[in-house]
């Protein structure tokens, strides 16, 4: 009867496989979450940043355009009231000037006004006035206001930080601000006089741009210059100074904002981390584990943690491969144990018929005795080479599969050689083999590994077919896999051995075959190789109209390349 082994099954199937799961997502579930965690915060940092420039911009360009239209005014109300008209010439009054100046600027504290004439001379100062007696009096300017301790440290960390990433560069004209050490205060005045014509001339066209600068005492100042005209005529210069407060007031609360918006951002971060943790680290670390206590032997029937093979992202697919990978070690290993007790087992016997056979012919004289033990030691040396040399065969099977590459594989030739060949060597009564196939039938597959199983299958039906028997060998395709089918007029195969007849050192001997002349390993090997090519073999009995067994049948179906 037929014989063989089959291949190690393991208890663990993934639900969909590993390759498609892959291709079939376009981001990962885990790349999303370390994506959402990197990206989240400097997308808050830089969008906090470059608003903030924007606002802080658009405040001072606001103060200067406001400082523009007062120090106009200021400008047409001196030209109109501060002036005296002589031969249609507009002449500034310094008497008249220096109170209209002083009274325009009162209702606006931290605000400083200058009156210069053509020549570039200060006329009048808002802060200045004659007291008593003809005394000059400074009125002084309010102090400026001190940022609390934590506003300070707030503005010092932001600072600090703000100068360790590029700042955006703002379209559209920004407003430069002069923070240098030496910036003037309240009391400065530009560069005007007769020999400075060019200044002057600019001023008294209007031409003079803002100056903002931040002073040593920390007062952020805004002055701006505007001519003084009374019938086309420039009869001065006005320089306005005010302290922008407000713009002060107005970035630190967005700063407390920007640092509200990083706790939140870094409250996030510490959160996401921790959940990435919690999804991938923590989960990595029970993998661990489990992979150590495979090392050690432990855990043989669910090494690794339900939760964490029922995940549904590349935490759960390794999970399920990892245990899918230690039950087929598992099973490779009982397998080996079984394998090398069957092969003790499968060696015992001829050894002990060739001892037992060997004590005998020692204590035989009689020459026809000793020539009989001595084929009976003949017989059993060919055996244990015969059955070392199949072992040998079945151990090297699966690693030269997993080194060999399948190729296209033409089995139609193949199938015509060997039943050629058995037709060429045929004795008297010995059973005769017929082919139905087509001349080519191209499958994937490795060329000397598929002659030996064809080989196996067609010395297998020839052991069990009786005298001047037929042995049928059919192929055909049926969609993506090519069928070859062996067929004999044997006895046939027992029901309940269909499968078990693949198993290794299972044999049944033909009637009349002397002990000894099968392995039992062919029919294992042949399902090896067949099932390493991806295809399937399988056996089956053949039936007679009235139901009787006709015989036995072996089908191998490989891929069509």
């Amino acid at each position: 009867m037929p014989d063989a082994s089959g291949p190690i099954l393991t208890d663990i199937h993934p639900a969909v496989p590993l390759e498609r799961r892959g291709r079939n997502r376009r981001v990962s579930p885990l790349l999303r979450r370390i994506l959402l965690v990197n990206m989240l915060p400097p997308f808050l940092l830089a969008a906090t940043l470059l608003y903030l420039d924007q606002y802080q911009d658009g405040l001072l360009a606001a103060e200067v355009q406001g400082l523009r239209t007062q120090a106009r005014i200021y400008a047409n109300g001196i030209a109109e009231a501060g002036v005296r008209i002589q031969d249609d010439r507009a002449t500034l009054v310094p008497d008249t000037a220096r109170p209209l100046l002083r009274r325009l600027t009162e209702p606006s504290p931290g605000t400083q006004a200058k009156l210069f004439d053509n020549n570039g001379l200060l006329v009048a100062d808002s802060r200045v006035r004659e007291g008593p007696g003809g005394a000059i009096v400074t009125e002084p300017l309010p102090p400026p206001e001190q940022p609390g301790p934590v506003a300070g440290l707030i503005g010092r960390v932001y600072e600090r930080v703000l100068g360790w990433f590029p700042r955006p560069r703002v379209r559209g004209p920004a407003v430069v601000v002069d923070e240098s050490a030496d910036a003037p205060s309240f009391d400065w005045q530009p560069d005007l006089g007769p020999d400075r014509r060019e200044e002057l001339r600019l001023a008294l066209e209007g031409g003079v741009n803002p100056y903002v600068r931040r002073t040593a005492d920390g007062r952020l100042l805004v002055s701006v210059a505007e001519p003084a005209r009374r019938a086309n005529q420039p009869v001065g210069i006005v320089l306005l100074t005010r302290e922008a407060r407000e713009v002060d007031e107005r970035v630190m609360e967005i700063r407390g904002s920007v640092l509200a918006l990083f706790a939140m951002a870094l409250a996030l971060t510490v959160a996401l981390s921790v959940y990435l943790a919690r999804t991938l680290a923590s989960p990595m670390l029970e993998l661990a584990a489990s992979a150590a206590s495979m090392r050690q032997g432990k855990g043989r029937g669910g090494s690794v943690p339900a939760p964490l093979m029922g995940r549904q992202d590349e935490i759960g697919t390794l999970a399920r491969a990892l245990q899918s990978g230690a039950n087929a070690l598992w099973a490779r290993v009982d397998a080996n144990e079984g394998f090398a007790a069957d092969v003790a087992h499968e060696l015992r016997n001829p050894l002990t018929s060739v001892r037992s056979a060997i004590e005998t012919l020692r204590r035989v004289e009689n020459p026809e005795q000793q020539k009989r033990l001595l084929a009976i030691i003949a017989e059993d040396a060919v055996r244990m080479d015969r059955l070392i040399g199949d072992i040998a065969d079945s151990s090297r099977v699966d690693a030269e599969l997993s080194r060999s590459v399948a190729e296209p594989v033409d089995v139609g030739p193949i199938l015509a050689t060997l039943v050629e060949l058995h037709g060429a060597t045929r004795g008297e009564g010995d059973p005769a083999m017929e082919i139905d196939a087509p001349a080519h039938l191209v499958v994937r597959g490795v060329e000397g590994r598929l002659v030996q199983v064809f080989r196996n299958l067609l010395g297998n039906a020839l052991s069990f077919s009786p005298r001047n028997g037929a042995v049928r060998v059919r192929a055909r395709t049926t969609g993506a896999m090519a069928e070859i089918a062996i067929e004999d007029e044997g006895p046939g195969i027992p029901e309940a051995k269909l499968e078990g007849i693949f198993d290794r050192f299972y044999t049944e001997r033909p009637s009349g075959e002397r002990f000894g002349q099968h392995s039992g390993l062919g029919l294992s090997i042949s399902r090896q190789i067949v099932e390493g090519l991806g295809g399937r073999i399988s056996a089956e009995n053949r039936r007679n109209p009235d139901g009787s067994v006709a015989g036995a049948r072996f089908v191998v179906r490989l891929p069509v390349a």
